[in-house]
């Protein structure tokens, strides 16, 4: 059992836990650890050559807290530091390790993505909440979202990650990837995740993301559109499908009544 430290006691006597912390609790009792390390140290350097790597488990709870909470590689390091409930969902001890670094995530995200083991991990995921039945089918919200990635070319490498991308929303620019998502419409729980540049339009994986059962589609203004394109045309069940998709503001026409109404 782990030895507690000074920070461990006095969080201890805490009136409530937070949010985030209730929610990292959860996902540490439900998560398989033994099962999910298992599909990924066939891919995972065996430490015979240069310096130890990491422990798979540590890694892997470093990646997931990075896509729950939106984070860069940076900015999961530095929130590990700054939140207790973080650390302690890494199961870290400062006295004796301290956080991998955004390069050493960097890396291991690298391998998840190249060997599709996120993929392995989130197809298990699904099964499991499909056999409980917490899973209903027939509608799918679509939406993207953006995960910020180091600008800086200070890094062994010397370079920006070549797969990154810079991309314009608003009126911000976003250097990075982006992350495609189908959701359940009836539980809310995400089926699919694709991944692509920061660059590339929302329309371009909405196929990706529907069910062969789905009768209907939801999204924002940002899939206005995607059932012009070829792969909805060509499909018997994409161009069947009902999208629901929200009207652009620019759109929207103000009657001579309510111009000049705040």
């Amino acid at each position: 059992m782990k030895q507690q430290t000074f920070t461990d006691v006095e969080y201890s006597n805490r009136k409530r836990k937070t949010k985030r912390e209730e929610f990292l609790e959860a996902m540490d009792n439900i998560i398989p650890w033994s099962y999910w390390t298992d599909i990924i140290r066939p891919y995972y350097p065996s430490g015979k050559r240069g310096r130890p790597p990491k422990d798979i488990e540590m890694m892997l709870r470093m990646y997931l807290m990075q896509n729950w909470f939106n984070l860069s590689d940076v900015g999961v390091e530095d929130t590990i530091y700054d939140s207790f409930a973080m650390r302690t969902f890494m199961h870290i001890d400062f006295l004796t390790e301290q956080v991998p670094d955004a390069t050493t995530l960097l890396h291991f995200r690298h391998l998840m993505e190249t060997n599709k083991i996120g993929k392995k991990i989130f197809d298990d995921v699904r099964e499991r909440l499909d056999k409980s039945g917490l899973i209903m089918h027939g509608g799918t919200v679509v939406d993207a979202t953006l995960i910020a990635a180091p600008t800086s070319t200070k890094n062994i490498d010397g370079k920006r990650d070549p797969e990154m991308h810079q991309t314009k929303k608003g009126n911000e620019w976003y250097f990075g990837m982006k992350v495609h998502s189908g959701v359940d419409a009836g539980s809310g729980y995400v089926h699919t995740i694709t991944g692509t540049s920061a660059n590339v339009h929302d329309i371009v994986e909405t196929s990706k993301l529907i069910r062969e059962d789905d009768e209907v589609v939801y999204g924002d203004s940002g899939y206005s559109g995607a059932q012009k394109r070829n792969e909805f045309k060509e499909d018997e069940h994409l161009s069947s499908i009902e999208m629901r998709v929200n009207v652009r503001p620019s759109s929207i026409k103000v009657t001579e009544k309510y111009k000049g109404i705040n």
